[in-house]
């Protein structure tokens, strides 16, 4: 191999004792579930909101992540197995020839789970008679560091990989082969990791008055990279071969027009979008 050529050949696996497994995908997904809360735990503290509200928060968002991305990948990426096999979208095993098999989640899409989040908040404001903008302003800063982290994780995990490299540098996988490819889990993490950053930025420039711009430059940052990084990527699917967009960059692209929709509307409108945020526990 040449020396632009990193071979990654680790086991997923982190701890296997017995019965006991716990893998590097896991426990990413949990960091950055709480990177994310901190990052948004600053921000409710300067808004002057209970963090009690942000516990509660987790909650739902974990819930409609978890649901969501399960759904979204039953549903986009492989509806015929699934439309035979409804009980094996929310049950961690398989049952063939009445046997019974522990298989865990082998699919979750992040379009679905960006679906299943704004359903949860959705669901959160009502309950507590919060602004939904705004609470999409502050969230939005803290998703891509999870995000990002999920992404460690698929690397760890050496899947959802890119195409190959056609040089002499790249990552070799070398639990599935030995070609060397881009590292489009990498490429994504670190532009969550960046995006973040730039609405920190956008965070402390804004207009408070007008909500829902920063969700806006959320979306439209977080699934054009996601589009264009695309590119780069093996189908996940082999229906997916057949497309000049793959399915992830056509369900990117609904989120990059409301993206668009907000921030146009930042010139356009700015009382009817401010409710009264009411900070009475229910």
């Amino acid at each position: 191999m040449n020396d632009g050529v990193l071979i990654w050949d680790v086991n997923p696996e982190m701890i296997n004792v017995g019965a006991l497994t716990v893998r590097y995908y896991g426990l990413l997904f949990g960091l950055g579930i709480l990177l994310g809360y901190k990052l948004v735990s600053i921000i409710f503290k300067r808004e002057g909101i209970p963090l009690q509200y942000l516990d509660r928060l987790l909650i739902y968002i974990f819930v409609g992540t978890l649901l969501g991305a399960r759904l979204g990948h039953c549903l986009f990426y492989d509806f015929e197995y699934f439309s035979q096999h409804p009980l094996e979208i929310l049950l961690p095993f398989t049952m063939e020839s009445g046997k019974f098999t522990f298989t865990g989640f082998t699919g979750l899409a992040s379009h679905g789970g960006a679906v299943g989040v704004l359903i949860a908040i959705y669901l959160f404001c009502r309950k507590n008679k919060m602004n939904m903008l705004w609470l999409l302003d502050c969230v939005a800063i803290g998703i891509p560091i999870a995000g990002a982290f999920i992404r460690f994780g698929n690397f760890m995990n050496s899947e959802i990989y890119g195409k190959p490299t056609q040089g002499n540098w790249g990552v070799v996988f070398a639990q599935d082969d030995l070609i060397a490819r881009h590292p489009t889990q990498l490429y994504e993490a670190f532009s969550y990791l960046l995006i973040s950053v730039i609405l920190w930025f956008l965070y402390a420039k804004r207009d408070k008055s007008v909500k829902g711009v920063l969700f806006g430059y959320f979306l439209i940052l977080m699934f054009s990279a996601r589009f264009i990084i695309e590119f780069f990527k093996e189908n996940q699917e082999l229906f997916e071969n057949d497309m000049l967009f793959n399915m992830g960059q056509l369900l990117s692209i609904p989120f990059i027009l409301v993206g668009i929709f907000l921030v146009f509307l930042r010139s356009k409108s700015t009382d009817e979008f401010v409710i009264e945020t009411s900070h009475t526990d229910n």
